[in-house]
């Protein structure tokens, strides 16, 4: 049999969606490319903001007519199936099985007993660590790899989902984590993205590595060249994880780091737990310990009670900060979350407007930090071909922006120096040296 998985969302949701694409091939299903060829199509929810969902109704709309015409058994996971639960159900009574996030381990249960007529849901306790340990095998030709080492967040920010839908955090064991990362090394993997909801908090309190130590650990594996991670969180980034970027060869020089907003008032509201000065602080610490290092960042627009002054101070973070790239949104109401409960609530248009104004300030920081890279040589991790020319093969610097070069597709795979001789936007240009 056939089958295809949509996924919305995050890093998280896309390896979720591949550990469970390795369990179907590994039974003898088949994917492919499109919803229409399959058998079996299963949608991987998010719902941390409001137009992912929006999305994931729209797609489900049209999964309907294949459902009716041809019977393609529908199932949907992650964080919608998690949060709207048995009342899934009722709003889309023509789907065939739903689970959350802490169920993916048990998605072959659930299509078999989809083809045997019945209707399948797991909700289980989101304290299941099942998934954690599903090791996907790389796709043919890959050379990164996604590697989860936790899930689930304490943190309970006010505007935040997913403490609720993912559950309390829960580490994997340093030694599974190790074990995996060099069995990845050995089928030709050269680069591994840590994910978590949270990665600084790693094993935070137990009798375990820490998470610096965990990367010292990964820096010393034979046939890993580089190491990156995504989400920290502000309030948890240590000295001792702060001064991995000085010293750890194969740790990138790139932070994802949100901020969020650039008010004290806003981020006690969101209860973030920390202020503009303590992550400003920050972010002139991995500065000195590694001066050319990139830093991204995520930023929510619009948040109940920003007023003028509020944003102005968001606006003068960003210009302060210059951030290499922002994740940036208009706040959208979560169900269930303190931040829906909130007064003072923005009226749309005028979030919307200030989005834009931000949008307009950081595209102009990121296009003046890409031409600033003009003439510089970069080690590029050649990962195919670009995407906008067969001609030309694309990968990125350690600083993790993209680099279109023309070069022979042999390089796929290897590091190369390239010259960047045009930065643009959204990516470079450069030549093979």
């Amino acid at each position: 049999m056939r089958f295809y998985i949509e996924t919305f969302g995050c890093q998280m949701n896309e390896h979720d969606s591949e550990k469970m694409s390795h369990l179907l091939r590994i039974n003898g299903f088949t994917p492919v490319q499109e919803a229409r060829d399959a058998d079996i199509v299963i949608v991987n929810t998010c719902s941390v903001r409001e137009k992912a969902e929006q999305k994931f109704y729209s797609l489900i709309g049209r999964l309907k007519k294949l459902k009716d015409k041809k019977g393609t058994i529908i199932g949907v996971t992650g964080c919608i199936a998690q949060q709207e639960k048995e009342m899934l159900k009722e709003r889309l009574p023509f789907i065939d099985f739903a689970m959350g996030p802490s169920g993916i381990h048990i998605v072959m249960d659930a299509i078999t007993r989809s083809r045997e007529g019945s209707f399948f849901y797991d909700f289980s306790d989101n304290g299941c660590v099942a998934p954690l340990f599903l090791r996907p095998e790389p796709a043919q030709d890959s050379i990164k790899a996604y590697v989860t080492i936790m899930k689930g967040c304490n943190n309970f920010c006010s505007y935040c989902i997913v403490p609720y839908v993912r559950g309390r955090e829960a580490s994997r064991d340093s030694h599974d984590i190790l074990e995996e990362i060099k069995g990845l090394a050995e089928k030709g993997i050269k680069e591994v993205i840590l994910l978590g909801q949270n990665v600084n908090s790693y094993n935070k309190g137990k009798n375990d590595l820490s998470f610096p130590a965990l990367l010292e650990k990964i820096n010393s594996v034979d046939g890993i060249e580089r190491i990156r991670f995504v989400t920290s969180h502000p309030k948890d980034l240590s000295h001792e994880l702060i001064e991995c970027f000085g010293r750890l060869d194969k740790l990138c020089e790139q932070i994802h780091l949100p901020f969020q907003s650039g008010s004290d008032k806003i981020l006690k509201l969101m209860n973030r737990g920390y202020s503009i000065s303590e992550y400003v602080e920050k972010i002139d610490k991995l500065r000195r310990v590694q001066s050319d290092i990139a830093i991204t960042a995520d930023c929510i627009v619009g948040f109940p009670g920003e007023d003028e002054e509020a944003f102005r101070d968001t606006i003068e973070l960003v210009k302060k900060v210059e951030f290499d790239g922002i994740f940036s949104f208009a706040y959208s109401k979560r169900k269930n979350t303190k931040a829906a409960t909130l007064d003072n609530e923005v009226p749309r248009d005028v979030a919307l407007k200030r989005l834009g104004y931000l949008q307009a300030i950081q595209k102009g920081i990121t296009l003046k930090k890409n031409q600033a890279t003009e003439g510089r040589v970069f080690d590029v991790l050649v990962e195919g071909r670009s995407k906008n020319s067969q001609d030309e093969l694309t990968g990125r610097t350690r600083h993790n922006r993209i680099v279109n070069f023309k070069g022979d597709t042999d390089m796929i795979g290897r590091i190369v120096q390239v010259k960047v001789i045009k930065g643009y936007a959204n990516s470079l240009k450069g030549e093979v040296l």
